[in-house]
């Protein structure tokens, strides 16, 4: 991860971006970037080109990733954080196999 988060600042930093990265813009790409990514299966869910999904894909992961470093954290971290709250939430015994909320278990 330490690599990709400076090779992602040398990228901004010799282009002069950063001074576009502001957290309420970095969240609207990552909203756009995500709504690219869902258009790749917008008519068969079935049928995708896998390279496009993984461009969309890396779109998400660079903007999600730059949010982090805007925040100034760690996004293994949060991910760990918040992964152990939702273990919480979905305990195996009650939800494994199952596809229903949490609230509903």
């Amino acid at each position: 991860m330490d690599e990709i988060i400076k090779e992602i600042e040398q990228f901004n930093k010799e282009r002069n971006w950063d001074q576009f990265h502001s957290p309420e813009n970095l969240a609207k790409s990552i909203a756009i970037e995500a709504g690219e990514l869902l258009e790749c299966f917008q008519w068969n869910g079935e049928k995708y080109n896998k390279e496009e999904v993984c461009e969309e894909l890396a779109d998400v992961f660079t903007y999600c990733i730059q949010m982090a470093m805007k925040l100034e954290v760690s996004p293994e971290e949060i991910i760990l954080k918040k992964l152990d709250k939702t273990k919480k939430k979905y305990p195996v015994e009650k939800c494994k196999g199952s596809s229903t909320k949490y609230n509903k278990l």
